[in-house]
């Protein structure tokens, strides 16, 4: 566990980049530089009313107001990457803006090579694929366990693993999620011993596993088991603003940090914004502080709380931990008996006034998060018991349309050549048969249902109900 800050006091010491925003802030200066509203002065003043005139104050990039630079990081920005990786226990932490997307991109672009083969699982996020595109590696597919009554991906089995380690002498690297999006958790101790045993970096995409170092009643991060590479995304759960994620290169890792620096540095904007930097800066130093830390405990007992309310239901049920499997307690995925997981979710948005993270075909995500009172659980298992006892009916099946991708590929031509091919843009009624030429994945959770160079098939139309075209490789 990572050292915890004492007070409030400690965490304004130790958030370097937020304190250069408020020596910014407390000693204004003449602008005559980007960015162009000019602290808010050449703003709409409805949106400047809605956000705030401080905010547009404190909206500005590096190089200006001595707050350092991104990439490579300077000053304050340098100084809050080194706490993030002592408090995330990685030898180097890199900033990311654009989300863990960038991130993703960077480990491609900086790691993997034209041809070379990387095992990847197929549930993992389009910007995986995205990645192995720009870089012309061919992914090598890992079937995930199916949990079909939930109707999500399950785990990753180490044996799977191995045996494509073991069929493939050309492997340059393993990379896989972990947890799911819905929280299932892989056994990632025994997948990196494979890894090692095989010489081949392990790169685990744990961007919803952001907490899990920062409270032992969650699952051990990946960074203590033997990954090479962790992306994060602390703007999913750990308190950070939108878009805002970290890169970890573990303690161990003989991935070469400046590798993926340099693909950062090609890749990340060069007008970085403070307001998010500094926010996962703060992010970080919440978590660590005794008031993040009791946030976070408070999350777990409200996931508790709500888990142990839907066992007293008849009709409503939580996913568990299974066979070969864990889960993180705070991801609560939910079904009810004879509702679609989008006829739930519109339940309880319509009839509740209550959103929820995503859904799909069986079944709904719930997250308890750091910010959530347990008011706001006490008034979700209100609404649970009374959709338990009342007879609601699915109208969902009448649209004919699949939100999850679980279908096995069929792939007739490489994902990078199949990208760059000579395309055309056909009805999807005639696509069956033909092969695809895009990526068609649906955010959330930006899972691939089809990618450049697979086979249409009839079992993919369920799935492209909203598309009236479809791009597909000529002849």
């Amino acid at each position: 566990m990572p050292n915890i800050l004492k007070n409030d006091k400690d965490l304004k010491v130790k958030a370097p980049i937020v304190e250069a925003l408020k020596t910014a802030y407390d000693n204004p200066t003449y602008q005559f530089h980007i960015p162009g509203h000019t602290k808010g002065l050449g703003t709409l003043p409805d949106f400047k009313n809605l956000v705030g005139q401080k905010a547009l104050k404190v909206d500005t990039t590096d190089e200006f107001d001595n707050l350092g630079t991104l990439t490579p990081a300077t000053g304050p920005i340098k100084e809050a990457e080194i706490l993030a990786a002592q408090a995330f226990g990685a030898k180097r932490t890199f900033f990311l803006l654009n989300g863990s997307t960038v991130g993703n991109l960077a480990i491609a672009m900086g790691l993997t090579k034209k041809g070379q083969k990387v095992i990847v699982n197929r549930n993992c996020h389009r910007s995986v694929l995205t990645g192995l595109i720009i870089s012309g590696a061919d992914p090598l597919w890992i079937i995930p366990e199916k949990l079909s009554e939930w109707g999500i991906w399950g785990n990753i089995e180490a044996k799977d693993v191995e045996n494509l380690l073991k069929n493939n002498d050309d492997v340059s690297m393993v990379w896989i999620t972990n947890p799911t999006y819905e929280g299932v958790v892989s056994d990632i101790k025994a997948i990196a011993d494979i890894c090692k045993k095989y010489d081949v970096p392990l790169v685990v995409d744990e961007a919803h596993g952001c907490l899990w170092n920062f409270n032992e009643k969650l699952p051990e991060t990946s960074l203590k088991l033997g990954a090479d590479i962790v992306v994060h995304s602390l703007h999913k759960t750990g308190g950070s603003m939108s878009q805002s994620s970290m890169l970890h290169i573990s303690e161990n890792s003989k991935v070469p940090a400046d590798d993926v620096e340099r693909a950062l540095m090609l890749l990340h904007t060069t007008s970085p914004s403070l307001m998010l930097l500094g926010s996962l800066d703060a992010a970080r130093a919440n978590l660590q502080s005794s008031r993040g830390q009791k946030q976070l405990a408070r999350a777990i007992s409200n996931a508790k709380y709500l888990r142990s309310e839907i066992d007293k239901m008849n009709t409503i049920h939580h996913l568990k931990a299974g066979f070969g499997y864990k889960t993180d307690v705070t991801k609560i995925f939910i079904k009810a008996d004879g509702l679609s997981g989008k006829r739930l979710e519109s339940i309880l948005e319509i009839d509740f006034g209550i959103e929820v993270e995503s859904a799909s075909d069986e079944g709904l995500l719930l997250l308890s998060n750091i910010g959530n009172k347990r008011s706001d659980f006490e008034y979700l298992v209100e609404c649970l018991h009374k959709i338990d006892i009342h007879n609601y009916k699915d109208i969902y099946y009448l649209e004919n349309k699949k939100h999850m991708p679980m279908l096995t590929p069929i792939i007739k031509k490489s994902l990078r050549e199949a990208y760059f091919s000579e395309k055309e843009i056909i009805p999807k009624k005639d696509a069956v048969g033909r092969l695809s030429g895009e990526v068609v994945a649906e955010c959330p959770p930006g899972i691939s249902i089809l990618l450049p160079g697979e086979l249409i098939t009839e079992a993919h139309l369920p799935y492209l109900a909203d598309y009236e075209y479809i791009e597909v490789l000529k002849g």
